[in-house]
């Protein structure tokens, strides 16, 4: 009897490649990855089983009660902030805190990332309802994102004209800041006219580690209610795949360093500070990064009423390697 097949939409992400690549098995299933640009609208796409979501937008679906996606709590996409805001290179902002009643452009108002950047700001103490926020993509031409979410903006939140873009608006000085998750391709030039906002986002970022003892989840891998239900099996064996594909991929860049000049100081520092794995998989080691989110999208008012961390994940999973 063959194994049933699991389609998945995922972005390419490294960490994913070995599982991808069949390098990796999930057993009792055929695993199918659909690799995407941009991340897939799983409910949308009668093909997927599953494949990567928003943080924010599946905890909030799941607060308001619509359990078609089950989440597993394996992030695909996590990352510091602390880098995602950008000023121009001659701006005498500094510091979150220099962002109290600025022009701050960002790419998606309910997104995740944007969130916890957001909570970033909050926490040096700026009121974000001082703030005049745009919305609207990082260059021209960027379409097919759902920018502004379902719920009322804040008077103080506002979407870009058709044809202005993030970038185009914080060169001309109409916008002094801006949040974005992907730098743009000339902040890869000596002669960026842009720059982080933090002179060293590195060490706001260990010390924000420290305080908090998590990188922020951004991403997720979720599945079809419908297909858990069909197969109550496949979580723990697709979270134990994913596991072993991130563990396997670990292990071949730590001997394959050669792919960037500094990635082995980058993989050796890594190892120091957050030990074994900086991205754990499993329902309790994501535990407080969950409850900091909710908290988080409550207070911005991207979610309307509190959200009870125990909705998120309604599958207590813990990440155990495939054999």
């Amino acid at each position: 009897m063959s194994s049933p097949t699991i389609r998945l939409g995922l972005r390419d992400w490294d960490h994913l490649v070995p599982l991808m690549s069949g390098r990796v098995q999930v057993p009792g299933f055929q695993v199918e990855i659909d690799a995407r640009d941009v991340t897939p609208d799983v409910l949308a796409e009668p093909g997927l089983d599953g494949g990567e979501t928003s943080f924010s937008r599946y905890v909030r679906a799941r607060a308001a009660g619509d359990d078609r996606l089950v989440g597993l709590p394996a992030f695909v996409m996590r990352g510091f902030r602390h880098r995602c805001v950008l000023v121009r290179a001659d701006s005498p902002l500094r510091s979150f805190g220099r962002l109290a009643g600025a022009r701050v452009g960002l790419t998606g108002w309910p997104d995740s990332g944007n969130t916890w950047t957001r909570a970033l700001i909050r926490a040096a103490g700026v009121d974000l309802s001082g703030i005049e926020w745009r919305v609207g993509p990082l260059a021209a031409g960027e379409v097919g994102k759902e920018r502004l979410g379902d719920r009322p903006l804040p008077p103080n939140v506002s979407a870009m004209a058709e044809g202005e873009s993030l970038v185009g608006e914080l060169a001309a000085g109409r916008l002094d800041a801006i949040l974005t998750p992907f730098m743009p391709p000339e902040f890869f030039t000596p002669d960026s006219r842009f720059r982080h906002l933090l002179d060293d986002h590195p060490a706001a970022e260990r010390a924000y580690w420290a305080a908090t003892g998590f990188v922020p989840g951004i991403h997720l891998v979720t599945l079809k209610k419908e297909v858990v239900e069909a197969h109550p099996e496949l979580p723990a064996a697709l979270l134990a795949g994913l596991e072993a594909s991130k563990r396997h991929w670990l292990d071949r860049r730590r001997l394959l360093a050669d792919t960037t000049p500094w990635l082995l100081h980058s993989l050796t520092e890594s190892a120091e500070v957050f030990g074994a794995d900086w991205m754990p998989y499993g329902t309790e080691n994501n535990a407080a990064m969950t409850r900091a989110f909710c908290e988080e999208l409550y207070a911005q008012g991207i979610a309307p009423e509190p959200i009870d961390p125990a909705v998120v994940f309604p599958l207590p999973l813990a990440a155990v390697a495939a054999a």
